[in-house]
């Protein structure tokens, strides 16, 4: 009975938003979730989180280190990467928990971080962007590039381009993009694409870069998939996460009882990473289910500005690859 009902309310939720992101929706939801044993499939595979030290990455970390897996926590600040690292080890009993310093706004730093992680891995079975910020007012990177773009795009197209040789030594590997619910407000602007021409938002250049990563994910997914990488992109509904506490005050206080814990907000990533034999690519999830892209006509881009988005990425990353001819989904 809990099942039929969920099954009624599911899209109803997922229209309403405000009831379908947040802990009711998560939890009216749960009755349509099956079981699954990871526990043996999970053991020996190398996980990559970036942005592993607080928050959602953290509780994706602490779930996929109990289920036995190798983990390389990708965080940017030293102290509180080796504090969450000792706190797994201690929760989890897995001790096969490794830190790797990465700030993923810095070009540079994602190229020694992508190069460390080749000498020292084989091979990399799942691949989590989770790392990323809202910031409330622009600021440049280290590379004189907008904040909010470098960190939560660049940085991830970067390194999936860099580690495809582990991901397809691996395969089938995942890569996971952590996109967020706001990009279904916001279209790709490769015209502006870093906020030079427009007045500065920090929500929309939030929301901006997450829709340019549910982009990316349906661009790269059939030629990833050709090497047996599969790529996928989630959202984790509303969460009690640190970048909420901090750049969303007026939000939180709003909606601090209903929102979403850690572990509810990673848990369609840690279905994602955990499930076994799953081979969908290029799909966006939300409470473990693929959704729709676009809720508004406004928000899709024609098939040249998508290429010109990718152009756009390949030439402010230094990337050298041409559009893959079957990305053009949109």
């Amino acid at each position: 009975m809990l099942r039929f009902f969920a099954e009624m309310l599911d899209p109803l939720l997922n229209e309403t938003v405000i009831l379908g992101y947040d802990r009711f929706g998560y939890h009216v939801r749960k009755p349509l979730w099956q079981p699954q044993d990871t526990q043996g499939w999970m053991g020996g595979k190398v996980v990559l989180i970036t942005g592993a030290n607080s928050g959602i990455g953290l509780a994706t970390a602490e779930a996929v280190a109990r289920k036995g897996a190798t983990v390389i926590l990708a965080c940017r600040n030293a102290e509180r990467g080796a504090q969450a690292q000792a706190d797994l080890k201690r929760l989890t009993g897995n001790q096969d928990l490794h830190l790797e310093l990465l700030d993923t706004s810095s070009l540079v730093s994602v190229r020694d971080f992508c190069a460390r992680i080749a000498a020292r891995w084989p091979r990399v079975d799942i691949l989590v962007h989770n790392a990323g910020a809202l910031l409330n007012c622009r600021q440049e990177s280290v590379d004189g590039l907008e904040m909010t773009l470098a960190g939560n795009l660049l940085g991830p197209f970067l390194m999936t381009h860099l580690l495809r040789p582990l991901l397809a030594a691996a395969a089938p590997s995942r890569v996971i993009f952590v996109a967020s619910g706001g990009m279904y407000l916001a279209r790709l602007h490769p015209d502006d694409l870093q906020f030079q021409q427009r007045p500065y938002k920090g929500a929309l250049a939030y929301a901006e870069a997450k829709r340019g990563m549910v982009v990316l994910n349906e661009i790269w997914a059939h030629e990833l998939a050709e090497q047996g990488i599969y790529l996928n992109a989630m959202h984790p509904g509303w969460a009690d996460t640190p970048g909420v506490q901090k750049s969303l005050p007026a939000f939180r206080a709003l909606t601090r009882l209903t929102l979403r814990s850690y572990a509810e907000g990673a848990d369609t990533i840690v279905w994602l990473a955990m499930k076994p034999d799953f081979k969908a690519y290029g799909q966006f999830w939300f409470d473990r289910r693929a959704r729709a892209v676009h809720r508004m006509a406004a928000t899709r881009n024609s098939p040249e500005e998508i290429r010109r988005y990718w152009e756009l990425l390949c030439v402010l990353t230094g990337v050298e690859a041409p559009f893959p001819v079957q990305g053009t989904k949109q």
